[in-house]
Formats: structure tokens, sequence, C-alpha cells
């Protein structure tokens, strides 16, 4: 028998071809056959058991290519062969690919669709194949999914429901089957996902995430989202005054989704008379606008005065007739007329979450806090070392968006008395004022130079202390306190101090002195007053203001933002920093 040898091809035109010899056959080549086939055939059962997940499948190849070695030779001029045969040969088990592009279809579509999207196009200008794989469906769905949390099925979404319905059924018609809402869906049937990606997740990839509203001193917080086929901004509004502890309240403001297959549209979504033609553009990094094209979509039959009622009903939950105070009728009245001339064209500004840490006292976060006449206010919690700060998001004519609301000093903690003692203004004013009075001390050497200024600050310590304690000492203590606060020590405000929420937790973990931004209107003659930082548990925290006979209570945001931590804490700082020469 001759013995067989075969020829491959490199290229398109790749073949194969036998060629008999005239050489007399080993008398052991049979059973050597027998041996080499077996194998091949435990190899081609091992691809197609882990025919179905991406490990199998990489691992047959893995192990393809650990079998074959550099003196396996073909006869036929080749070069690499394995035991099987050589490579352009099927007459012999599997073939043992030389490069990515002869690997199989299902398994290019595993290794594409780990690749990032922006990478994919330069793919499929390598070669037929490639640019043919890369149409697959489930190459773009995992990229939908895992840069931008896409979790819509476009082919189940008649079944499933759409994820935003109720929005734009409100907005439109009340019954869900009438006609005209249907036709406000896109054509989900004739999109794919690569569709998707390209023409509206990628191109508006740099709007995701959080976003300040330059609305003069009140701002805001704006969260650009992915829901289904749509990119959507919400705006986020506090519950009506003083529940605080209820979740925030959302409205839409644009939308960006695709009727057609390679066509993104924005839309307008301010109003009560549905969504209608919008744009938005790019005024430069970390900064955008949205224009409304049909302002009229915004106007109420009613007029100026309807429009107020329903906005008032919006903001406060009530009407102007059950505000009886007349400085906060005042304060609403001026809200609506600033906020109302913004309704056609709005600019927003990047802001980020605060990098969390070990050593914060609670996770930073954003909290909705009590601000008297003023109604509740967001803030944003970060920590800085030996210091935590709160920072407005949404801010007053007096202390407007952007400003630093709260400063609180974690290296020293405020122990505080029994329960009858608590209820006197007199001793919350002794116990902080003494603190206060020792860091305005501390300042002034601090200013002359004095070479004491580092002892006083350091008190009985030998440094400042390590910032996962806040500066605490190796005994407990610290200046103006006789020791660390117990956990779940009884909590009540004194007298005569104003909450607009008598709702507060009766315990707390730990108190700290801090100081609070107070100004007249117009943000004239800010200073920081001194005042009480109460922290009762992971997600609400107080402060008393002294001078103000005050109380805020905060509340956790609970909500989950994508696309809104901050890379590093050196960007988070420098934000911080932005945000207040935004309003200054």
């Amino acid at each position: 028998m001759a013995v067989c040898a075969r020829l491959c091809g490199v290229g398109q035109s790749r073949r194969c071809r036998r060629r008999q010899s005239h050489n007399q056959q080993d008398p052991g080549s049979d059973s050597d056959m027998d041996e080499e086939e077996e194998e091949q055939i435990v190899a081609q059962r091992q691809i197609d058991v882990g025919g179905g997940s991406k490990s199998g499948k990489a691992a047959a190849a893995a192990a393809a290519a650990a079998a074959a070695g550099p003196s396996d030779a073909c006869e036929c001029g080749g070069g690499h062969v394995n035991r099987g045969g050589c490579l352009g040969c099927t007459r012999r088990g599997p073939l043992q690919p030389r490069s990515l592009s002869e690997l199989p279809p299902e398994l290019l579509v595993e290794i594409f669709s780990l690749l990032p999207g922006t990478a994919l196009a330069d793919v499929a200008l390598v070669c037929k194949k490639f640019r043919h794989i890369l149409s697959t469906e489930t190459i773009w769905r995992r990229r939908c999914v895992a840069e931008f949390g896409m979790k819509e099925d476009l082919r189940k979404l008649e079944v499933k429901g759409f994820s935003s319905r109720d929005l734009y059924v409100k907005r439109v018609n009340p019954r869900v089957k009438s006609g005209r809402f249907m036709k406000l869906l896109p054509d989900y049937e004739h999109m794919d996902y690569k569709d998707v990606y390209t023409h509206l997740l990628h191109p508006y990839r740099h709007i995701l995430g959080l976003w300040q509203p330059d609305i003069g001193p009140y701002g805001g917080l704006l969260n650009v989202v992915v829901d289904g086929l749509f990119i959507i901004g919400w705006m986020y509004l506090p519950p009506h005054d003083p529940r605080v502890e209820d979740p925030m309240r959302r409205r839409p403001l644009f939308r960006i989704h695709m009727w057609e297959s390679n066509k993104a549209t924005v839309e307008c979504m301010y109003g009560h008379k549905g969504p209608h033609k919008g744009d938005i553009q790019t005024v430069k990094k970390d900064e955008f606008s949205t224009k409304c094209n049909q302002t009229d979509f915004h106007r109420m039959p009613g007029g100026r005065q309807e429009e107020f009622r329903t906005w008032l009903d919006e903001e406060w939950g009530r009407t102007l007739e059950e505000i009886f105070h007349e400085h906060m009728q005042e304060l609403i009245l001026m809200k609506f007329i600033y906020t109302s001339q913004y309704d056609n064209c709005l600019t927003y500004r990047r802001i980020y979450l605060p990098p969390a840490t070990p050593s914060d006292l609670l996770q930073a976060g954003l909290f909705k806090g009590t601000y008297g006449s003023h109604g509740l206010e967001i803030v944003m919690l970060s920590f800085h070392g030996t210091s935590a700060k709160a920072t407005k998001l949404t801010g007053d004519p007096n202390v407007p968006a952007g400003q630093l609301t709260l400063d609180v000093d974690l290296r020293r903690p405020v122990v505080l008395p029994d329960l009858e003692q608590q209820r006197k203004i007199e001793e919350l004013s002794r116990l902080v004022m003494g603190v206060h009075e020792e860091v305005q001390r501390e300042a002034e050497e601090q200013a002359k130079g004095s070479s004491a200024a580092e002892d006083t600050r350091s008190g009985p310590c030998e440094a400042e202390g390590t910032e996962a304690d806040h500066g605490a000492c190796s005994d407990g203590s610290q200046p103006g306190t006789s020791t660390n606060p117990p956990e779940g020590q009884p909590f009540v405000l004194p007298l005569g101090v104003m909450a607009r929420n008598e709702v507060y937790p009766r315990t707390c973990s730990k108190c700290f002195y801090g100081t609070g931004l107070i100004a007249g209107h117009g943000f004239t003659s800010p200073e920081r007053t001194p005042g009480l930082f109460v922290l009762f548990d992971k997600d609400r925290f107080g402060f008393i203001w002294l001078e103000l006979k005050s109380f805020s209570l905060y509340s956790r945001l609970t909500d989950h933002l994508a696309h809104a931590h901050a890379p590093n804490m050196e960007r988070f700082e420098a934000m911080l920093q932005n945000m207040q020469s935004w309003t200054s």
C-alpha cells in the first residue's frame, strides 16, 4: 500500500491533493494510523462537547495547538502537520489553525465579543471573513450590555413591555393600547444591536452619567441613562418638604432614540403635550447643552397661572393657599419665575460621585436635607482625610448650588450630656462653642507662624492620628472632649431648636464639631457658623445650626446611578473647586 502525503496551499485557493509513493509500506503503518485516527476522534469529541461554551472551544483549540510540535512536518512541503495530518487536508481529523483567521466562526464570535466596540471597526478591515462575522448580533448585543448596561432584548420588547412605557403613556394617552401610543415606539422589529450601538449608544456615550444644570442659584441633578432603546435625561427632584425619607422624584427632560435603523432622534420632554423636537450640542469636555425647537409644547391653555399651579403641585405637593408663611410664598414665586426662563435651553456640567476609602466615617454619596423655608435640597457628602464636606447640588438664593454647606472636623468629636442636659440649648452651645474657640485660637497661632501651633493642633497625641480613627488619640480623648462618643447614645433636640421634620432618630452614633455656611439674600456676607454634626446611622445624619437655632435632617439618596463615579480623588477635588467657581 502506498503512503499518503498531503499537499496544502496557502491563501484563499488552498487545495490538498494526494500523492502516491512507490516506496514499500512500513508493516507497522496500519496500527500507527489506527492510533492516530483514534486520537483525532477523541479530540473531535472534546470540541463537540464544549461546542456550547466559550471555555470548551478555547480549551480544545489550546490543546490542539499544544499537541503540534515544531518537528512535525508534512512531506508535501507545507511544513506544519499535527498528528492527524497537514493543516489543509480534511481527510483526517480537525484542522490545526495557524492564524486567527483559521479559527472556527463560533470561536471568533466569542473572541470579538470581548473586544471594545471601538476596536471592532478596525477588525472588520482585516478581511472579508472578519467583516462577515462582525455582523453577528451576539457580538453587538454583548457590547451594548457590557459598555452601556443595556438590558432590553430587542426581539422581546413587545412581549415584555417597554421599560419606560408609563412615561410615554401619561404624556400622550392614558390608555396603554391606544393607536397613538404605539406609533411613538421605535420600529424595533427592523433594528439590530449593531445599529443601536453605532448610531445611538456610542455617539452619545459622552453624556451618560450625572450632571448639574446651570439654573442660577438653584442648580439641580440630572442623570442620563440608557433605558431600553432610549437614552433618557432624568431630572431628579427631592421629595415634598419635609418628607426627607421619601424616595426621589424623577421628571424626564429629554430622550434620544432611533426611529430609523441608522439615525438617532433627540426629543424634548419638557411641558405637558408630549415629546417634541429638540437638540443636543456638546459645548466642551464635560459640558453639553439641550435646546427645545418647539417651545409652544411647554405652554398650557390656561396661561402662566395654570402653569404655576401645575408647577407648584409638582414642586411642593400643595397649593399656594396652603402655604401660610408669607416669606415662603415669596421664595416659591421667585423660584418659579427664575426657573421658567430656562425651559427652552439649558447647559449641564458633569459631576461625579465621591470616591470611597476604607477610612470613611460612612459611605459617601448623595443625601436629601431639610433647609427651612427653602424646602428640601440635595447635597453631596464626601470625605477628605480628617474632614467631611457636604456640597450643595441644589441651592437657594441665600446659599447657591455648588457651595460647601457643611464642613465637619472629624478630629473633634463632641460627647453629648445626658438627655436632661441635652434639652438645654445653653449646654449644647457651651460644648460646641468651647471647641469653636479652640479652633479659632489654633487658626490665629498658625497665621502668626507660631511653633506651638502644631503642638496645639495635635493635643496630647504625638500626631493628628490616622484616617482610620479620624484623628483620635491613643486613649480615645480629643481636644475639648473627654472620650469618644459611645455607640447608640440617646439623642434629643434642645428646646428652642426648630426642626422641619420632627420624625428624627432618637439615638445617634457619633457627634462632631463642624461649621455651616449661611449668607444673606443673593449670597451676600457669607460666613461659616459653628454647629454640631450628628451621625445617626449609615443612611442618616443631621446638623444643628446654633446661630439659626435650626436642625437639618439628611437622608441618603438610594437610587442606582451608573456612569457616575469619579476616576480618582484628584479629578473629584478639581470638580468640587469648579462647582464653587460656577456660583461664586
